[in-house]
């Protein structure tokens, strides 16, 4: 039992489970009295070099006096943390609080001395790396702000340990020691570095689960039917390249094969390694499962077992320990409850899924969390005729249950550098770490693309995750932003990465239509329009064309330069066969390989032989982005001539133009999006900002309390030292008030109600605009009162008035899952009634802000919509800048209101805001690594 040790109680907190560099995982605690027996057992594994390297002498064993030093800890000046598996030590790592002497002492001392040890046979896992993120972490919430490590030179693996983490540092050499010093705040490079680590070890942890050499199916029945005997059938039959093992305990001892492969009771009984272990027994036996394999040193399993959260509380429970469990040995999950894995790679050829066909090798990698959804995306891309026809292969595919380990994030991260892959397409039931997965969607979708559908339930069973607040439609759009190509259907997720995976990124909007029917190819032009692209009028080359007529047509239309991509519409001619539709289909891809930087699409109808013949081909691998659409790609994709050689490119057939243009429409936004990444802008630097002194004042309004709204003077204040000015609201509870308060601020004057039921709605007739004198302003008070009751009800205020403009709305929020959001949209009905808000994440480009004005429908009324004047624009671009800085300079502010932001030909009036402060929400992207707690 692990308990406190000196002063403080044990912080549970800092447990964590990590993945390391070579996939595996390791649990990461605190040390306490009761690790004595391990930390012996540990010490005597490591080798008496390691050991010289920590201590710089002989050091073969641990005196009494040692082991209770090295296991009693405060928890605040000294403290040790174990990397274990299995339960045992395999790395520990501590620190001391010393004085600017070397001296050990107390707070305020800022410094503290570290040291690791790691068994030799871990060395090179970057276990050490890890406790060093999480050391430093520990630290920090400390109050100590700097390390010191002394190290021999000759022990070159822990000098570039502390070398390559990214913080500040300093290094000497002084009497055969090396002494190193480092900050331990978070820089660019140290975050950088600890990112890129983080998409190795995960990366490299779904590889072990999708590329095993060895398979052990648990569960196995003895005759067909049933899911082991099932997921065993399907392995083999795919013809996977590595060794495969059938293990049931019910078998009879002497049975020693099943269907030609070898046969066991129990996965100890394998004398070979095992990498991944399929799980198909019941839900009660799975624990006993569990050890065996951790006992036998397998790296990762597949659970398709059910009966876990999915079940309710008891399962939920089930859930948790069944994760805490394989941890402990090292090993990650994906389920339970899972369909299963498949990779098509040809030196693998693993289906663990209860898929009954293996899926063509092809380019697509597939995410589900749900089975039924799984079966639906492979049933799509797999079957000929109907719908989107033509097979399309797949890289890899991935259904995991009930998401307990692995997750859609883990995938990402495997996917954003696998030379197999090229578009990544994602089911997501949620998305339980919104700030992580759009951190990872923006730099998977800068090299190849995501298409997503999104559902709208919640986390699921047994996850402890922080629930996002924003609406769904903000988490939408917060996703394109990262390049996420959102769509709303299975359908329309088949249909665009189709068109991803089979042709070029269009250059541009403009589309050129050219067919054999006028009707169809003006319901072609319709659906552009209501797209949002720019159709060129249609060419209809009448139902006589032939073959050789859609050549000449679809090559010159290619070669305009006034095209980025063409649509294709045929019906059938009577009398027309299979030779006639390979003809065609022939044509079209002739003509789209002698111009291939620009993607052709075809609506057919009824033509099931056209849509066969155009897919007739050995590849999907995208063909180069067009000139205008230049985007980098990954450095493992094949080069165009490789994917040449692989087969021409294929051109996608859709049933329907509505189809085809929406899945062209989601190309012509992605590859906007990929020009437009290249270059994100900046965040701009503004002088007159005193991110000191809001500091100051921010930390004196918090000792007050764990949060508040701000009062107008404190609002004011805390803006103004962002350079935005509110306009000063003067009470006016008497009619004498609100005459002295228009002395004050000078004529004109607004008297506005600012009770609840009527703030920032004018047209109640609350507000009384333009009031030029004393006169005028007494008439509209005793009006005011007539109309809505006494002054203590309307809560009156008087303002200077503002120059005309257009009312906008500015807000910014944190939320704990999905981060610092900044909104803009018309005041009103426009943004309240209609939902026309766009959205940023924190910190805002100058690029970002930009395209946030113009983002929302409504936008034309900023820029002259109808002979009106245009307003001034970059002053509201300044202004979102200047919100967004305050937000992420200060994450104290936890949310902000500028309402009305009135925008004028030159200039703009914020003529209401509001503030609030609360303690900042935890941020785990800035932390050390660790996998989600259950």
């Amino acid at each position: 039992m692990q308990t406190s040790s000196d002063r403080h109680e044990y912080p549970a907190h800092w447990e964590a489970d990590v993945v390391l560099r070579d996939g595996g995982t390791a649990r990461i605690r605190p040390i306490t009295v009761d690790d004595a027996d391990r930390l012996v057992s540990f010490y005597e594994q490591v080798s008496d070099e390691s050991k010289y390297y920590r201590f710089f002498a002989p050091y073969p064993r641990l005196s009494a006096k040692d082991v209770h030093r090295f296991t009693h800890h405060d928890f605040v000046d000294r403290v040790g943390l174990a990397a274990t598996v299995g339960g045992e030590f395999i790395a520990t790592v501590r620190y001391d609080r010393i004085s600017a002497d070397g001296r050990a002492a107390s707070a305020p001392a800022d410094e503290a001395e570290v040291a690791f040890l790691v068994q030799d046979a871990h060395q090179g896992r970057g276990v050490a790396s890890a406790l060093l993120e999480h050391i430093a972490a520990v630290a920090r919430e400390r109050g100590i702000r700097r390390f010191a490590a002394e190290v021999l030179p000759a022990n070159n693996k822990m000098i570039k340990v502390f070398t390559d983490v990214g913080y500040t540092q300093k290094r000497s050499f002084e009497d055969g020691v090396v002494h190193l010093e480092f900050d331990l705040e978070p820089t660019d490079r140290s975050v950088a570095v600890q990112r890129a680590r983080e998409q190795r070890a995960e990366a490299r942890s779904v590889r072990r689960l999708l590329g095993p050499g060895s398979v052990a199916v648990i569960g196995v029945g003895r005759t067909p039917g049933g899911v082991g005997r099932s997921v065993f059938d399907n392995i083999r039959d795919a013809g996977f390249t590595g060794s495969l093992y059938a293990v049931n305990k019910a078998f009879p001892e002497d049975q020693k094969e099943l269907d030609g492969v070898p046969a066991y009771r129990s996965v100890r009984d394998i004398e070979a390694p095992v990498d991944l272990a399929v799980v198909a027994v019941p839900v009660e036996h799975v624990p006993e499962v569990v050890t065996e394999c951790g006992e036998h040193g397998v790296q990762g399993l597949v659970v398709v077992t059910a009966g876990y959260a999915e079940s309710g509380p008891e399962g939920r429970e089930r859930q948790r320990e069944l994760v805490r469990h394989a941890r402990t040995y090292g090993m990650r999950i994906i389920g339970p409850n899972a369909f299963g894995v498949i990779n098509t790679n040809a030196d693998v050829r693993l289906n663990a899924s209860l898929a009954p066909e293996m899926p063509r090798p092809g380019r697509i990698g597939l995410f589900a969390q749900s089975g039924a959804i799984g079966i639906a995306l492979l049933s799509r891309l797999h079957r000929r005729g109907g719908g989107v026809t033509g097979v399309t292969g797949v890289s890899t595919f991935v259904s995991s249950g009930n998401r307990a380990d692995v997750s859609g994030n883990d995938v990402l991260q495997y996917w954003y550098d696998d030379p197999d892959t090229d578009v990544a397409l994602m089911y997501l039931e949620s998305i339980g770490n919104p700030r992580k997965f759009t951190r990872l969607a923006r730099r998977t979708a800068a090299a190849k693309p995501l298409v997503v559908v999104q559902g709208a339930g919640s986390a699921p069973q047994g996850h402890e995750v922080r629930a996002t607040r924003l609406p769904h439609a903000t988490v939408s759009a917060l996703l394109r932003q990262a390049g996420v190509i959102r769509v709303e259907t299975i359908t329309e997720l088949v249909d665009t990465g189709l068109l991803l995976a089979r042709q070029p990124l269009p250059g541009g909007a403009r589309v050129a239509i050219v067919g054999n029917s006028e009707s169809l190819g003006l319901l072609t032009y319709d659906a552009c329009l209501s797209e949002g692209l720019r159709p060129l009028p249609p060419l209809d080359l009448t139902t006589a064309a032939t073959a050789d007529d859609f050549h000449r047509a679809l090559s010159e239309a290619l070669a305009d330069e006034a095209c980025d991509a063409v649509v294709v519409t045929a019906i059938p001619a009577v009398g027309e066969g299979p030779a006639e539709d390979a003809a065609l289909a022939e044509a079209l891809r002739s003509a789209a390989e002698a111009v291939p930087g620009k993607p052709v699409l075809v609506v057919h109808v009824e033509l099931g032989g056209l849509a066969e013949a155009l897919s007739a081909a050995m590849s999907t691998a995208p063909q180069a982005v067009s000139k205008r659409g230049d985007a980098p790609r990954p450095a493992e994709r094949p080069s165009t001539a490789v994917q040449a050689s692989e087969g021409r490119g294929l051109i996608p057939a859709y049933p329907a133009a509505e189809r085809a243009v929406r899945a062209l429409a989601e190309a012509v936004k992605y590859a906007q999006w990929r020009r437009e990444a290249v270059d994100p802008g900046r965040v701009p630097e503004f002088e007159d900002i005193d991110e000191k002194g809001s500091a100051e004042l921010i930390g004196g309004l918090l000792a007050r309390g764990q949060g508040l709204t701000l009062g107008v003077d404190e609002t004011c204040e805390l803006l103004g030292k962002y350079g935005i000015d509110v306009h000063r609201a003067l009470p006016a509870p008497t009619p004498e008030d609100a005459a002295e308060a228009a002395r004050t601020l000078g004529y004109p004057v607004a008297l506005k109600a600012t009770a609840p039921h009527l703030r920032h709605r004018a047209d109640l007739g609350g507000v009384r605009l333009d009031l030029a004198d004393e006169e005028q302003l007494r008439r509209a008070y005793a009006e005011l009162g007539e109309l809505f009751g006494t002054p203590q009800e309307l809560r009156p205020v008087v303002q200077r008035m503002a120059p005309r403009g257009v009312d906008t709305v500015v807000r910014a929020v944190i939320d704990p899952a999905a981060g610092a959001v900044l909104s803009f949209g018309l005041a009103g009905a426009a943004s309240q009634l209609l939902g026309d808000t766009a959205h940023r994440l924190i910190p805002v480009t100058d690029r970002e802000a930009a395209s946030l004005i113009r983002s929302i429908r409504t936008a034309p009324l900023l820029f002259g919509w109808r002979g009106s004047t245009p307003v001034d624009t970059p002053a509201l671009e300044e202004l979102l800048l200047r919100v967004s800085r305050l937000v992420d300079d200060h994450p104290e502010v936890v949310a902000v209101t500028l309402e009305p932001v009135v925008v004028a030909a030159h200039g703009l009036s914020v003529l209401g805001a509001s503030v609030r402060l609360a303690p900042p929400p935890v941020r785990d992207d800035l932390g050390p690594r660790t996998l989600p707690v259950y």
